[in-house]
C-alpha cells in the first residue's frame, strides 16, 4: 500500500485539474484554490526538508575536511545569519537589506558575468561554419549583435530603411524567432502534458522513488 495510495492521491487530483479547467463553476473554482494553498503549504515543508539536506551535505565536508570544505563554513554562515537576522527584525530590517544588496546581490552579478564566458565559448563552438545552417546561424547571430550596438547602426545608416541592421535585426527577432521559439513552447507544451498523463496514470512511477515499478 505504501505505493498504492501516492498513485491513488496523484491520479484523483491530476483527474480533478484537468476536470475543472472545462468546467467554469464556483465550486470547482474554490476546490482548485484550497488545493492551490495546500500546494504552498507543502512546498513549505519541502523547503524545510530541502533546508536540512543543504545542511547535512556541508556538516559533512566540513567534517570530514574534504576539498573546499571552507565554501561550505561560508554558506551554513550565511545561511543561519541570514536566517537569524529575518527571524528577529524581519525583512525589511536594515541589515538584511544590506546583506542582501551588497552580499547576495554582487554574488549573483558574478555568477552569471562568469557564465558569459562559457557562452562566449559554447557559441563560439556553435558558430563554426562547417555545414549550410551553421552558417546560416552565424550570419544571423552577426546581424543581430551588430544591429542591436549603436556602431552597427552607424555602419549602414546610410542605405534604405530595409537594409539598415537594425531593422533586420528586429525583423529576425520578432519573425523567424518567434516563429521558432513557439515552436519549441508547443514541443515543450506537448512533452508537459505526455508526462503528466503518464504521472496521473501511472505509467511513469519514478518519481515513487527506489524501484518504483513495485
Amino acid at each position: 500500500m505504501r505505493r498504492e495510495i501516492p498513485l491513488i492521491i496523484v491520479f484523483l487530483f491530476g483527474i480533478f485539474m484537468i476536470v475543472q479547467f472545462f468546467i467554469p463553476h464556483r465550486s470547482f473554482a474554490f476546490l482548485y484554490q484550497e488545493f492551490n494553498n495546500w500546494t504552498i503549504i507543502i512546498g513549505i515543508f519541502t523547503m524545510v526538508v530541502g533546508i536540512g539536506s543543504l545542511i547535512t551535505v556541508h556538516y559533512s565536508k566540513i567534517k570530514s575536511k574534504t576539498p573546499g570544505w571552507g565554501y561550505s563554513v561560508v554558506t551554513l554562515v550565511a545561511l543561519f545569519g541570514m536566517a537569524t537576522i529575518g527571524l528577529l527584525g524581519g525583512t525589511e530590517h536594515e541589515l538584511f537589506l544590506n546583506l542582501y544588496r551588497f552580499g547576495l546581490s554582487p554574488v549573483t552579478a558574478t555568477m552569471f558575468s562568469l557564465l558569459a564566458f562559457f557562452i562566449a565559448s559554447a557559441a563560439y563552438r556553435a558558430f563554426r561554419a562547417r555545414t549550410v545552417l551553421a552558417t546560416l546561424l552565424l550570419i544571423a547571430a552577426v546581424v543581430v549583435m551588430l544591429g542591436r550596438v549603436p556602431v552597427g547602426q552607424i555602419m549602414t545608416a546610410w542605405l534604405p530603411d530595409w537594409l539598415q541592421l537594425q531593422n533586420i535585426a528586429q525583423f529576425l527577432l520578432e519573425i523567424p524567432n518567434v516563429a521558432a521559439k513557439r515552436a519549441i513552447y508547443i514541443g515543450v507544451g506537448l512533452g508537459v502534458a505526455a508526462v503528466s498523463l503518464k504521472i496521473i496514470l501511472g505509467i511513469e512511477r519514478t518519481w515513487l522513488g527506489g524501484d518504483g515499478g513495485k
